[in-house]
């Protein structure tokens, strides 16, 4: 048996462009897929004011991660996927005992009344511009005695033993929002808020965020911390997965195989017994509000990897996939096989990407 789980981050339009969003798009392998499911699909409510988004955490659940494994409930959920040792293993760094963080370089703008963090991705630091503001603000993680240690040009790593009981928020759970809401709370939040302060002002005024904004470029101008994580692996997995998306690129090693920018064709040809695989096309349009991109991505997606599915499933290559489609605040799942795709009599229709609501 051939089985291959799908994560959609975002695949579920915004409730109030739905119904124009759809009436553009032609995707009749997806519309079949979702239509000719074998039991009516499962639709999930998560907090507004959840420290990660409903795709992050159903990520986290499939690696057991602390707080989303079988048995957690919504009240484990108030705090980000703990990632930052999984994370700094999979970029050859050594994790000693302790607790450790991540932290992106990253770009705050002011709203009208309240400070709002923008996508991280659209940073693009190179290597020797991270480099130069890590070596700017090392010496001030020195005086305050915490370790921090340069993983790439978009991730650092903090130590920070004591405070393991930090609550924080994913970069995407906040992008857009209020930081106020989405910043570390709990032990060592104040002493987490003073570190990131003398940061900002030393940034301030650096000629690289000088010369960025002379460029026209977004200024580099505080850090976003997260992933809060003890130094012990998660239980190891016996999936297969396929393209994990940015931060959980690093529980690829805890499992069967992992693979990274493959294409869906090159998925059904390992008929995977149990697969995971992630598309993570619609995550950028749809934080950055980009609805026609995320249109065009949502298009590309249906001859790319919807329509090859499907054939892979007439064609009994691929027995049998269960779909987790997503937005900020729910997750869609259904489950379609071989046998329910002979259902010839369901017109495919994409209304099942629609908010439950919906007349």
């Amino acid at each position: 048996m051939s089985h291959l789980d799908i994560l959609l981050p975002f695949g579920l339009p915004p409730p109030e462009l739905a119904r124009d969003l759809l009436r553009d798009l032609k995707l009749p392998a997806l519309a079949t897929l979702m239509t000719r499911a074998k039991t009516a699909p499962r639709r999930q409510l998560f907090d507004d004011f959840a420290r990660a988004l409903p795709h992050e955490m159903w990520l986290a659940s499939q690696f057991s991660l602390p707080g989303f494994g079988p048995a957690a409930t919504a009240a484990d959920h108030q705090n980000s996927p703990a990632l930052a040792c999984a994370a700094m293993r999979a970029m050859g760094l050594s994790v000693a005992e302790g607790a450790w963080f991540m932290l992106h370089p990253a770009h705050i703008h002011i709203a009208r009344d309240h400070l709002v963090l923008t996508d991280i991705r659209q940073i693009g630091l190179s290597d020797a511009e991270s480099r130069e503001l890590f070596d700017a603000a090392l010496p001030l993680f020195g005086e305050a005695g915490r370790e921090l240690v340069y993983g790439d040009a978009g991730t650092w790593f903090l130590r920070a033993d004591d405070w393991q009981g930090l609550l924080s928020s994913t970069p995407d759970a906040t992008c857009g929002h209020n930081i106020d809401i989405w910043m570390p709370k709990g032990s060592g939040d104040q002493a987490w808020r003073k570190l990131q302060n003398e940061v900002q002002m030393l940034w301030f005024a650096h000629p690289l965020n000088e010369g960025r904004e002379m460029q026209g470029r977004q200024t580099v101008n505080s850090l976003w911390l997260w992933g809060g994580a003890v130094a012990q692996p998660p239980a190891p997995s016996q999936r297969e997965v396929f393209n994990l998306p940015d931060g959980f690129a690093g529980l690829g090693q805890y499992a069967k195989t992992a693979h990274a920018g493959v294409g869906v064709s090159e998925v059904i040809a390992t008929r995977p017994e149990h697969g995971l695989l992630t598309l993570s096309q619609l995550i950028q349009p749809a934080l950055t509000g980009e609805w026609s991109d995320w249109l065009q991505q949502l298009q590309a997606l249906e001859s790319a990897c919807f329509a090859p599915l499907l054939q892979a499933m007439q064609q009994r290559r691929l027995d049998s996939l269960s779909l987790v489609v997503t937005d900020s605040g729910h997750a869609l799942e259904l489950s379609t096989t071989r046998l329910s795709l002979k259902k010839f009599w369901l017109k495919p229709t994409l209304t099942g990407l629609l908010p439950s609501h919906s007349p």
